[in-house]
């Protein structure tokens, strides 16, 4: 591209700068990707005994019990609090139970810990989710849970692991493309475009249910829900699903009628547990979480709420597809003040043609031209698998620990008590995951990491993670900065400050960067980089130790904990990484110094603090 092109912003680049403004109907990243992919088997939904997640809420028991931190579903969307979830559902007619999320071993089943066991890709997104695109292959053969449980167990830690494509499911290409596309016309409309491929050398079926939901936040007695009004989903005269939320607003939620499908009609019922999974004075319900499941494999019709009302509802079709054929889904949720023109015309595709000509042009800015087409696409792919790995995160320790109010109260271990030493942590907020199924939960120097190329799609975003790590409802009094949820107080390398710096110089040319980024950062590293430096070891030698200080996870003990033979562990590795953070601070006060020569003294301090 030419200079003239390049001083211009595309418009993507002019929605990330009128959002970030927080200009007037500008909300881009009010919806999002935001949705996690497995909830079940994470610390804030375990509330057993002995504090093992994987176990007190596993995989069989998501479709039927309510979460209470987050949801989870299948390549979804959601809003920046996830109150109104979208995600598909689908079912082969051969599966036990209706696939509405990704299934993996979990970490005591996998011979290398937890493992998802499916085929996705995302294939495209831009930094306010103006158009996202991703792939789900759904087998069309019976899948192979059991299966791949009890041979992931069996393997040992030097046998590699058992993937679903080893077991020959896809073999004679017999299986789906579902294809599942979202393009906003304006922050709050919001198309989706489902296309599904039969793939397979003879005639398929499959029933697809685009699913919406709210988040269950009524059942648990939190103070900011007493009083509020419950949401609700019901369908009006014109055959539309009307969403009311008293804080998220009033949204209108349409789908397409398809020429020759089956049981097109919408399926509604409540985002509840089952009685089975309640103390008896929660039993009040008559319609639960599980419903679709049992309505569609179970073919339990009284599953479902015949008064087409409830938190949860689908629009219900079922589809047969000749060899290589497909079919478009088209659906649409707005927001009711503005739904007068919406709906499901020409004008929703050219929506999809405009926001991917804008992708398109987006990262034509950012992917050099003469990189080969392959290259290109790997690229791409990977800032895709960026974007679409942001997720709502929310975990208030104070709350978590005084148990489940819907669940009969059980005397938690020591260890089911985790993160005690952190009551003043309260998370609710879009952040940046490792992967939205193996690591579903943040990972602090991980997401040092992640922001150097975040950086380069959406500066702004990879500044106010960094922030946020640093705020007084994340970082610990001492100083210390949270390091994930199986147990803040574990020891992460300090990496925070080589991001901080790393981003500045990302906001601008030199001379106009965004120095009061800068400076807050600093303000606050000063707190973590103290808690360091107070970490004393047993021989005063000052040889910082504890967690895994390495380069990598990988390590014959877990230096969290006493060593199994007794004595202590020396960890050079520590120091250095000790050195790495001081020569850090040093080049930061350097900079902020040059305007402000309050921070010279601050820059001899670290130089004192590095030779030393």
């Amino acid at each position: 591209m030419d200079d003239g092109e390049s001083d211009a912003l595309c418009v993507e680049e002019a929605r990330l700068r009128n959002e970030s403004e927080r200009q007037d109907g500008h909300n881009w990243k009010r919806w999002g990707p935001y949705l996690s992919e497995r909830q079940w088997g994470t610390v804030r939904e375990d509330y057993s005994h002995d504090g093992k997640p994987w176990w007190s809420f596993p995989h069989d028991q998501a479709r039927s019990r309510a979460y209470r931190w987050g949801e989870d579903g299948l390549l979804g969307f959601t809003d920046r609090q996830c109150r109104l979830c979208f995600a598909i559902a689908l079912w082969n007619g051969k599966d036990p139970i209706l696939k509405e999320r990704l299934f993996g071993v979990n970490g005591d089943e996998g011979n290398h810990g937890e493992d998802v066991k499916e085929e996705y890709y995302y294939l495209d997104c831009t930094p306010t989710h103006s158009y996202q695109k991703a792939l789900y292959k759904y087998p069309q053969d019976e899948y192979p849970y059991g299966e791949l449980v009890h041979r992931n167990q069996i393997r040992n830690r030097l046998e590699p692991e058992l993937e679903l494509v080893d077991l020959g499911i896809f073999d004679r290409r017999r299986y789906f493309d579902v294809v599942v596309e979202y393009a906003k016309k304006s922050p709050d409309d919001i198309l989706i475009r489902l296309t599904i491929h039969n793939r397979g050398p003879s005639l398929a079926s499959i029933h697809v249910l685009p699913t919406l939901w709210f988040r269950n936040t009524w059942s648990w007695g939190d103070p900011d829900e007493i009083g509020k009004p419950r949401p609700s989903l019901r369908l009006n005269d014109a055959g539309h699903i009307e969403a009311d939320h008293y804080s998220l607003g009033r949204f209108l939620f349409q789908r397409e009628v398809i020429p020759g499908g089956k049981d097109q009609g919408w399926l509604f019922t409540e985002n509840e547990s089952t009685h089975s999974f309640l103390h008896e004075a929660a039993r009040t319900g008559r319609y639960f979480k599980d419903a679709f499941h049992r309505y569609v494999v179970n073919r339990q019709k009284d599953a479902v709420n015949r008064r087409n009302e409830g938190t949860k509802a689908a629009a219900h079709y079922r589809l047969s597809l000749r060899p290589g054929a497909k079919a478009v889904i088209r659906l649409r949720l707005t927001d009711r003040s503005a739904a007068a023109d919406a709906g499901l015309d020409a004008d929703f595709d050219r929506v999809f043609e405009d926001r991917i000509q804008e992708s398109e042009e987006f990262y034509r800015r950012r992917i050099p031209a003469d990189m080969a087409p392959e290259q290109k696409n790997i690229v791409r792919q990977a800032y895709a698998g960026l974007l679409w790995s942001k997720q709502f995160y929310q975990y208030s320790v104070r709350t978590w620990l005084r148990g489940d109010p819907t669940t009969p109260p059980v005397s938690r271990s020591e260890q089911a008590n985790r993160n005690r030493d952190w009551p003043h942590l309260f998370n609710r907020d879009i952040i940046s995951m490792p992967d939205k199924w193996e690591y579903p939960w943040y990972a602090a120097w991980d997401l040092a990491f992640h922001m150097i190329p975040f950086a380069d799609l959406d500066v702004g975003f990879a500044r106010e993670q960094l922030i946020l790590f640093l705020r007084e409802w994340y970082m610990h009094p001492n100083g210390q900065i949270p390091a994930y949820e199986w147990n803040f107080s574990d020891v992460n390398p300090p990496v925070h400050a080589w991001a901080c710096w790393k981003i500045y110089k990302k906001t601008g040319h030199a001379g106009h960067r965004d120095r009061i980024f800068l400076a807050r950062t600093f303000q606050k590293l000063l707190l973590n980089f103290t808690w360091w430096v107070n970490r004393k070891d047993r021989l005063g030698k000052h040889i910082f130790s504890g967690g895994f200080l390495g380069l990598d996870n990988i390590g014959v003990f877990d230096r969290s904990q006493p060593l199994p033979t007794g004595g202590h562990l020396h960890q050079a590795d520590g120091t250095a990484w000790m050195g790495f953070f001081c020569a850090n601070m040093l080049t930061m006060a350097l900079e902020l110094a040059s305007e402000n020569p309050a921070y010279a003294d601050m820059a001899s301090k670290f130089f004192e603090h590095y030779i030393e």
